[in-house]
């Protein structure tokens, strides 16, 4: 079995119609599983997990870029999580029977197929063409507002598509990388300044876990500010080691953690670091897991 994962981010989440309109898109033809789900007002954004045969799931996320391109329009967008482009980020994740050479020849024909669009685009982490391309915080930096300016320096003229900025769309950037956890810590405080100090404290390019991206946003909704992260590599980073420091940062302040979110899905040995940490079974493996010996 061949199975290929991709988790589509779109600068969407506050038009429920525009959403629907775009899975409707993605499961038209019904040769992908959709795993998971994740749509945010707050964040202004949606993220589709999906799974199934490589060729398949690329047919299928060419079909939710086109729609998400068609109807989302970036002149409008407002929303607290950095984003680029209508299509923000396109990860394309090997799970099994394919390599990674493979997953990045795919990564590289939909970056193709949308600067064909008329999309700019960007490739990164292991479909990257450029070195400074790895990092997906460097390629996003000054976001959709500043992204005109970007692209007029010889540095960041896109690898694919438009080489000017194109304000309807913004642009997209699609790579292959190894399985990310999204990770937010909500805190009991809505002064963002606390959730902006604790994120400088865990995240790797301000001194913290050298897997941890981490900013402050606020939710309205909630009237709390978050933690919010990714976990580029959880077997070097584990989730509880950054939930403690989390707690021990907030605690500096007065502050308790309020809840927890896993967006999307999450590797289940990455599951298996967080049952050895709090119920302090250290030698406990997901072998020991009834589902995982079922054939």
């Amino acid at each position: 079995m061949r199975v290929l994962l991709s988790e589509v981010n779109i600068s969407e989440g506050k038009n429920d119609e525009v959403v629907e309109k775009v899975k409707a898109a993605l499961l038209i033809n019904n040769d992908v599983k959709m795993i998971d789900f994740n749509s945010d007002k707050d964040h202004n954004r949606s993220v589709f997990t999906y799974i199934g045969e490589p060729e398949k799931v690329l047919e299928a996320t060419k079909r939710l870029a086109d729609k998400a391109i068609e109807l989302i329009d970036m002149t409008k967008h407002e929303g607290s999580h950095p984003r680029m482009g209508a299509v923000d980020v396109v990860p394309f994740v090997p799970v099994e029977g394919i390599e990674i050479s493979e997953a990045v020849e795919i990564a590289r024909e939909f970056g193709k197929y949308m600067g064909s669009k008329g999309v700019p685009v960007y490739f990164y982490e292991d479909a990257a063409v450029k070195p400074n391309r790895k990092s997906l915080v460097d390629i996003r930096k000054g976001e959709y507002e500043g992204l005109a300016e970007k692209m007029k320096k010889a540095e960041w003229i896109p690898d694919e598509g438009p080489k000017e900025f194109v304000p309807k769309s913004g642009a997209l950037v699609t790579g292959v990388r190894f399985p990310l956890i999204a990770f937010n810590v909500n805190l009991r405080t809505n002064e963002l300044e606390i959730a902006n100090q604790i994120a400088k404290a865990v995240r790797n390019i301000s001194g913290g876990f050298r897997f941890v991206r981490a900013i402050g946003l606020h939710i309205t909704e909630k009237d709390m500010v978050q933690v919010s992260m990714n976990l580029i590599n959880y077997s070097k980073t584990p989730i509880p080691r950054v939930m403690e420091a989390i707690r021990c940062e907030a605690a500096r302040y007065g502050i308790l953690i309020s809840s927890a979110e896993l967006v999307g899905p999450v590797p289940l040995l990455a599951i298996e670091e967080v049952v050895r940490h709090y119920l302090q079974v250290h030698d406990f493996s997901i072998k020991q897991i009834i589902e995982t010996n079922l054939i």
